[in-house]
Parts: structure tokens; sequence; C-alpha cells
């Protein structure tokens, strides 16, 4: 019997696969727990309408994404920090706060864990820190640390 998987199932198929299974196992097995359904015209013609929407809006995404790296490498975000001697830092700049300070500064949103910052910043001064928007699309963010 032919079926489209609908999850991923180990040894058998990823989703979107259409395989021939045994019918035991279609019927008792990937018809219940939901993981698969059968390969009718009907079916097939509804996975490729809904491959092309997922396609579209992955589209949408990238385009979004691109959008807005634009939008961060022309911005520089102003973070104010106590220092001693030679510039140092007491305590670091995180990226919560940079994540916390461009919605406040400028009204974007960011997930402080898409901010890519290796160590935390610790010196007074200009910082370029990566900012991965989507897979393919990374920004670099201008962060200033003033006294």
């Amino acid at each position: 019997m032919k079926v489209i998987f609908l999850k991923d199932v180990k040894g058998k198929g990823k989703k979107g696969d259409i395989k021939n299974v045994a019918d035991g196992y279609a019927h008792n097995y990937l018809f219940k727990t939901g993981a698969a359904i059968e390969a009718t015209p009907a079916n097939l013609k509804n996975m490729e309408a809904h491959k092309r929407k997922e396609e579209k809006l992955a589209q949408q995404e990238l385009e979004e994404a691109k959008k807005l790296k634009e939008k961060l490498e022309n911005l520089t975000v102003e973070l104010k920090a106590k220092s001693g001697k030679d510039g140092r830092l007491f305590g670091s700049v995180t990226s919560k706060q940079i994540a916390e300070q461009l919605k406040m500064s400028f009204g974007i949103k960011i997930d402080k864990r898409k901010i890519e910052l290796p160590e935390a910043i610790r010196t007074l001064g200009y910082t370029k820190v990566p900012v991965k928007l989507h897979h393919d699309v990374t920004a670099t963010l201008n962060v200033h640390v003033s006294e």
C-alpha cells in the first residue's frame, strides 16, 4: 500500500516521503498513530499544495531577514557601563543587554540567542557583533559601549 508520511518514522521514511509499506503495518500502526495517510490522488494534491505554501512562506521569511539585515547594519546600539582604568568594564555587556537596548531604542525585537556574542564585551568602545537572522542571513550590528 502506498502511504504519505506525515511524521518521521525510524527505519521507514521521513516526513513527506511517499513509500510502499505492508497493508497491515499501514492500517494497524501508521494510520492509527497519525504518522501517515493513504496516498490517494486527493491527498497527493493536498501535499503538493502544502509544499508550495511552505516554500512561499520560507521565501517570504528570507526576504524579511534580508530587509532586517540592511536595517541592522546601519544602526549603532549605544550602551552605558561603569568602567575602571584602561577602559575595562566592571562586569560585562551581554547579548541580553544588547537585545533589550535594541528593542528600547529602535523597536526591533531580536531574540538574545540570535546575537552571536562569542564572549561578553568587557571593554569600552565599538564592537561588531554578528546577529544570525536566518540560516542564510547574518547581519553585523555595531555596539558602542561608553562610560
